[in-house]
């Protein structure tokens, strides 16, 4: 099949999940918007109402630069909502489909949308909302609407750090620090980037000194948990801090 033929049939499926879009969550009258990076939610606000969807993002036009820049070749754009690549480029690949394979190139600005709507029948989606900011007009696919309560105990998982970008939170006692030597002991065997079993799962750690307390109560919290005074830190610096007590 030829990229254009394809990209008629995709664009087709792209208008009715728009007109499905707009006529269930009147998307076009939301006046503010925030997305979370880390958590893959993205915010849409008015006056009167509140929506939460995870999302993925596509890529970025800009009107200054006349380029087109996938969201997988953005420094700016973290792994957890970048489209993925395997799947776009492979698929691009295998087709010859020269919008597909290359990071960046010039473009015109109906792109941004062509290529999501490429996106949605490779990977999926319920519809795309296009914010603009600075000079850049946002691609990005909604994938689900998240109830609100849930999206804000999902957002508030993540914390920003003075030395890293927002990352997940991790809980570790006052006597844990970089190169402290005291311990470390955690409720699992931890890596960084691993995703949990459980929802309420988190990265938890403490010294030796606490894991006494610890084993004599049978429990990490009451004693032990007010002893250790444990604080929030981010993902990153919990495993450079898990890293040097080992």
């Amino acid at each position: 099949m030829t990229y254009k033929d394809f990209l008629t049939s995709c664009f087709e499926e792209l208008e009715k999940l728009q007109d499905n879009l707009n006529e269930i969550y009147d998307i076009n009258s939301f006046t503010k918007w925030d997305y979370d990076q880390a958590s893959g939610i993205i915010t849409l606000s008015k006056s009167d109402k509140i929506l939460n969807f995870r999302y993925y993002q596509v890529g970025t036009y800009s009107t200054e630069l006349k380029t087109w820049k996938w969201s997988w070749d953005n420094e700016n754009t973290t792994k957890k909502v970048a489209v993925d690549a395997e799947i776009i480029k492979g698929f691009g690949i295998t087709n010859k489909y020269e919008n597909l394979i290359n990071g960046e190139f010039d473009s015109y600005e109906e792109i941004g949308w062509e290529l999501s709507s490429i996106c949605i029948n490779l990977i999926g989606g319920i519809g795309v909302y296009r914010p603009f900011y600075d000079h850049l007009k946002i691609h990005i696919v909604l994938t689900e609407l998240m109830d609100n309560d849930l999206a804000d105990t999902e957002k508030n998982k993540y914390v920003d750090c003075e030395n890293h970008n927002r990352r997940r939170r991790a809980f570790i006692c006052q006597h844990l620090k970089e190169g402290s030597k005291n311990g470390f002991e955690e409720s699992f065997e931890t890596a960084e980037d691993m995703e949990f079993e459980f929802e309420d799962d988190d990265f938890v750690a403490w010294c030796n000194e606490c894991e006494k307390i610890r084993i004599e109560e049978d429990s990490l919290a009451g004693k032990c948990w007010e002893q250790g005074k444990f604080k929030i830190v981010c993902e990153k610096c919990y495993f450079k801090i898990k890293e040097s007590n080992a």
